[in-house]
C-alpha cells in the first residue's frame, strides 16, 4: 500500500495558492512518501515520514513488525517518533534495518531512544538492525538493494513481482537484474524538470519502459503533476500513484 505518494514538502505545499480544479481532486493531496508491506503475519513500514501518524490511522494499520528506512531525510524518518506507540503495545523495541550510516543518524536524531529511563516512561525504542540482502519478515520475502540518490545510497525493495524505488536518481547496473521480470513497480519522478538527485518525469518514463513491469505507478510528486491531467498523458500501463493506492503483492 502506498501510504505517501508525495515529495518532501507534501502537496499541497504551504503557503502556496492552488485553483480549486486542483484542490476537487483528492488524488492531488499528497502526504510524503512512505510504503506499507501488509503481509500474511504482519505489517512492514517503508519509512516513517512527518505524516505516518496520519497515515496509519488513515488506512487502519494497527500493527507493524518492523520497519526498513530507505535513508535519512526528514521527510522520510521524521515520524520515527510515533513508533513508540507500537513499543507500549508490544513492550518491546521495534525493529528498524538500515545502513550503519544511517543508524548513525537515527541514533543522532533521536538520541533520547537510546537512553534509559525510570519505569513507566515511555519513548520510541528502535532495535537498529543491518540490511541483508533477503529479509523474511512478516510472512514476506524481502529482497534489497541499493541505489543512487544523487550522492547518496538509498535502499530499494523487492517483494514477489513487487518493486518499490524511492527517491532515486540512477540505478547501479549490479541492481538492474533485481528488476526484471516485474507485475509492479513504484518509481520516483519528484517532477516535470530534471532534478539533481531524483528521476524527473522523463527519465522516470525512460527508466519504467526499461525496466518493463506490467504497471508502473510514478511516486514522490510535487504538485507539477494534476493527478487526472497527467494521467490522460501517460503511457499505457504508467500512472501517477496517490495516497492510499493498493497493490497486490
Amino acid at each position: 500500500m502506498v501510504l505517501g505518494s508525495g515529495t518532501s514538502n507534501g502537496v499541497p505545499t504551504l503557503g502556496k495558492p492552488y485553483p480549486a480544479t486542483y484542490l476537487a481532486d483528492p488524488r492531488n493531496f499528497r502526504t510524503r512518501a512512505a510504503l506499507a508491506l501488509l503481509g500474511p503475519a504482519g505489517n512492514v513500514l517503508v519509512d516513517c515520514g512527518p505524516d505516518m501518524r496520519s497515515q496509519l490511522l488513515r488506512e487502519g494499520i494497527v500493527d507493524v513488525e518492523g520497519v526498513f528506512i530507505t535513508h535519512t531525510h526528514a521527510d522520510h524518518v521524521m515520524g520515527m517518533d510515533d513508533l513508540r506507540s507500537f513499543c507500549l503495545k508490544y513492550k518491546r523495541s521495534v525493529p528498524v534495518y538500515t545502513s550503519p550510516d544511517y543508524q548513525e543518524d537515527i541514533r543522532r536524531i533521536f538520541s533520547y531512544a537510546f537512553r534509559e529511563y525510570p519505569p513507566g516512561i515511555w519513548v520510541p525504542r528502535l532495535e537498529l538492525l543491518p540490511v541483508e540482502p533477503h529479509h523474511r519478515l512478516a510472512g514476506l520475502e524481502i529482497k534489497t538493494f541499493w541505489l543512487e540518490h544523487g550522492p547518496i545510497p538509498v535502499l530499494g525493495l523487492r517483494v514477489n513481482d513487487f518493486a518499490y524505488l524511492t527517491d532515486v536518481s540512477a540505478i547501479p547496473d549490479n541492481v538492474w537484474p533485481c528488476l526484471s521480470g516485474l507485475e509492479t513497480l513504484v518509481l520516483d519522478a519528484v517532477r516535470l524538470e530534471p532534478h539533481p538527485n531524483h528521476f524527473h518525469l522523463e527519465s522516470a518514463l525512460s527508466t519504467a519502459q526499461k525496466i518493463g513491469a506490467k504497471e508502473t505507478y510514478l511516486t514522490h510528486l510535487c504538485d507539477d503533476y494534476d493527478h487526472s491531467v497527467t494521467n490522460a498523458s501517460l503511457p499505457s500501463g504508467i500512472e501517477l500513484a496517490f495516497d492510499g493506492l493498493r497493490v497486490e503483492l
